[in-house]
This record gives C-alpha cells, structure tokens and sequence, in this order.
C-alpha cells in the first residue's frame, strides 16, 4: 500500500545531490539586512600543537607565505565540495519527516491534495443556510466526523473550528455575534456576509500544486506544511558523513586538569556543532600523539570529511601534515591568513573526501571550524549559503597587522559589540557570542561596519539540530 508522500516522492523528478546544490547555488536564501538584527576547544596545552600550546608554532619560515587569505580559504572549500559531490553522486533519500529537520529539498513538494481538503468553519460557531433568524438544530458537527446532513434554508446547527461545513450551508455566525431569542431561535448581532468564516476547499492549495522548489531547507515550517499536505517522507540531500580524531596526549575526558593535563574540550564541543552545520558525526576517536594509530584512522575512515584537533603545525607530535603526505593526499588550504586559526589546513584525501585539520586552540580550532569545515559541509548539504551582511561595532577592534582577524561578538541595538577573551586559547567570549565579527587587516574604529558570521545557534534558525 502506497503511503502519503511516498507516492510523491517516487512520481517527483528527483535530482541527485549535485543538481540539488547547484539549485541552491542558483537561489540563495533571503538576504540579510544590517539593521534591526536582535540584539574551551582543547584547553591551552604547554607545548606547541598546531596552536595547541603557548610557544609559538615551528612553521617552515615561508609557512605565512603559503598561507591562504580568508575569503579564498573559504570559496576553495566550497568547490573542493562540489567535486567532491560530482565525484560522489550520493542519490538523495527518503527521509521521515520526524528525520528530515535541516536537510534540503532534493525533489518538489507538491501537495497531494486540496488545502483545505473540504470545506472547514474557521470558527466556532453556527453553521446557517439562508437569511435569519434560524432554526438551530439539536445536534452539533465536530471536527473529524463525517459530513453532516445537509442544511434547509433557515436552519442553522452548531460548528466547531475545522468541522466540515454542512451541504447548502451559506456562512458561520461566530459564537461572540450571535443569540437566541426565547423560543431558541438563533439571531445575528451584525451583519452576516455570504461566505464568513468558511475556509473554501483548496483555498491554500489544489492537489498537484508546487509547494516548495528543491533546494528549500526542511525547517519546522516546512515539516508541518509536507505533514498537511500529506506527505510522511520527503526526498533530501543526505547529511555529509563525518568522523572526528582528537589528537593530543595531555588531554583529559573528566576531572580537573592536573599533573600537565588539560580537559579536552574539543571532543565535547565538536559533535553538536557540526550536527548544526547540517552533518551527520559518525565518530569520535580519541587518537593522541600516534602516527601509526593517526594513519590507520584516516585511511579506514570512510566519511566525507575527517576531521582533526590539533598536530596541523610542524612540532616533533604533529603528525597531520606527515600523514597526509604518506597518503599522497592534496593539500588544497595550507594555513590561513586569519586570527586565531593561521595553521588550519584543508586536504583532498580522495575525489570524494576531505580532512580539514584543525588548530588544537579553543577559539583558534571555532575559526577553522567557520573557515573550512562550514562552507563545505554546507555545500555538501545542499544548503543555501547565508547572505552576508554587516553591522557597525560599537567598540574599536585591535587588528592584525596582515591577517583577518575573528572576533566574538554579541548583537545589540546599538551594533556588535566585542567581547573579551577572545584569545586563541580561549572558550568564554564564544560562549557568550551571537556571532564572529570579521575585522580586516588593521583593525576596526567604532562604528566601522563589518562582516558577521552567525552562530547556528543564535540566528532562531534551523541550525539548532543538537540531537
């Protein structure tokens, strides 16, 4: 037996996940105006970690000329993940709506019936044929029962919301405007108008009608309008496939730090946001300083994007770089020019997978995180890139003499406002940021408008999907 919304499903002319993305590409989401907007990673270790650590890291001396600028670091993460979509050719699945929160479109919606599918009183009330005073029959009409009988004219019969509408009937006299005389006849306070308070057959939709274009993200609202219109599955892009490795000896997974032990944060912290990126987390794997142990992760994984804390720099346990080269993978972001984050890297290990590696430093590693794992995750995804928009800081913003810098900040009526403790090492501007201000080289005066990066969490989107 065919359900609602599988039928749909199957007779819809569904597009694999590189068509999907490239309709997305075509319709970004709603832009974003600058006014009116509402207004610890691993711990710092002692020895230098791809910025796990306080000495600074030992790059190669061109390692900062290597280095690729911000907004390049992110665009090459976008086309690195639509070859990789190309390569893959994922099919799109079916997904319970129950399942399908944050995921995209990859087939239309079109209703597979009339919105309303009969006509409904939009009130509670009095169902009335013809001109009054009426006649008010005994019994009642609830929703959910089958249709009444039919009304003569004269004849009025007690209605509830979203009860079917009685044959003949002419109107609904709302609850509050009507009264009956002592001989129990019904009588209008005001005006009765042809055709009130009746919600017509197919006045949102007709059975066949488009409702939604692929490339539409499944938020709440979507789930609720596929459920009217019958569907129980809807046809998305899957969700990227990710793995997580936690490098690093010296962390710990409770207690407090002690004895040169650090609490990883990192391990906790990661999951979650990348669930909000639109990913599906596979794995954990706490790997530590291990080669052979690091190797063998990596080249078993079979996710999309292999994610790593930590070791991207040159230090005597850094061993990312070394492995990527055992592996002849492609090293496509070698270093960014952006604080905190600089040695975060971006690497093809096949056609179709990804590792971003990135810095071990609380805040250095959230900047990764929205430099190189966000854009291509979002581009796997299918979802619709955010429309960048700017606000003016209210407080002035110490640059980087040649690097972008990333800033916590919170939103005010009066603009971003920056937050302390936004060292590489540290968690609690973060925490408490609705968003990153994107400072130029230089710095920022108050009142200079700048880029923002959203929080998923903090936008009241779809993002927000911790489970």
């Amino acid at each position: 037996m065919t359900t609602p919304g599988t039928r749909a499903d199957a007779e819809a002319e569904d597009l694999d996940v590189e068509e999907a993305l490239a309709l997305v590409k075509e319709n970004p989401g709603p832009a974003r105006s600058g006014s009116g907007h509402p207004g610890s990673a691993h711990s710092a270790s002692p020895r230098a970690r791809g910025g796990h650590g306080s000495p600074a890291p030992h790059h190669p001396a061109d390692s900062h000329h290597r280095a690729t600028p911000w907004p390049e670091a992110r665009t090459t993460a976008e086309r690195a993940a639509r070859a990789a979509a190309r390569a893959a050719r994922r099919t799109p699945v079916a997904m319970p709506l129950d399942a399908a929160l944050g995921l995209t479109l990859a087939a239309p919606l079109a209703a597979l019936t009339d919105l309303p599918s009969f006509d409904s009183s939009a009130m509670d009330g009095w169902a009335l044929a013809g001109p009054g005073p009426w006649t008010v029959r005994d019994e009642g009409v609830l929703a959910g029962h089958a249709e009444p009988a039919p009304l003569g004219d004269g004849e009025a019969v007690r209605i509830a919301t979203g009860a079917r509408i009685p044959p003949e009937a002419t109107a609904v006299l709302r609850t509050e405007h009507g009264r009956t005389d002592e001989r129990g006849r019904l009588h209008p306070t005001r005006e009765v108008v042809h055709g009130q308070d009746i919600r017509p057959r197919g006045q949102e939709c007709r059975s066949g009608d488009q409702l939604l274009p692929v490339g539409t993200l499944a938020t709440p609202a979507v789930l609720g309008l596929a459920a009217a219109a019958g569907y129980d599955t809807l046809t998305a892009v899957p969700r990227p496939r990710v793995d997580v490795l936690v490098l690093g000896d010296e962390l710990l997974t409770e207690g407090l730090p002690h004895d040169g032990l650090i609490r990883d944060a990192l391990g906790p912290m990661l999951p979650p946001w990348l669930r909000a990126l639109g990913a599906e987390v596979r794995a954990v794997r706490r790997i530590g300083d291990d080669a052979k142990a690091l190797h063998r992760a990596v080249t078993t994984s079979d996710a999309d994007l292999i994610l790593t804390t930590g070791g991207t720099a040159a230090g005597p346990v850094d061993h990312v770089h070394p492995t990527l080269r055992r592996i002849g993978a492609e090293l496509l972001v070698d270093g960014v020019k952006v604080r905190p984050g600089h040695p975060m890297l971006l690497a093809r290990l096949k056609d179709d997978q990804h590792l971003v590696g990135l810095p071990g430093n609380p805040l250095a590693a959230v900047s990764g995180l929205l430099t190189l794992a966000e854009p291509l995750l979002r581009t796997l995804a299918a979802r619709p890139a955010p429309e960048p928009y700017t606000l003016p800081l209210r407080d002035a913003v110490h640059g980087h003499p040649y690097d972008t810098r990333l800033v916590p900040v919170v939103l005010r009526e009066e603009g971003a406002v920056p937050l302390h403790y936004n060292g590489p090492a540290m968690l609690r501007g973060i925490a408490a940021a609705d968003a990153l201000a994107v400072v130029p080289p230089g710095g920022a005066r108050p009142g200079q408008e700048a880029e923002l990066l959203d929080l998923p969490w903090a936008t009241g989107g779809i993002g927000v999907c911790f489970t």
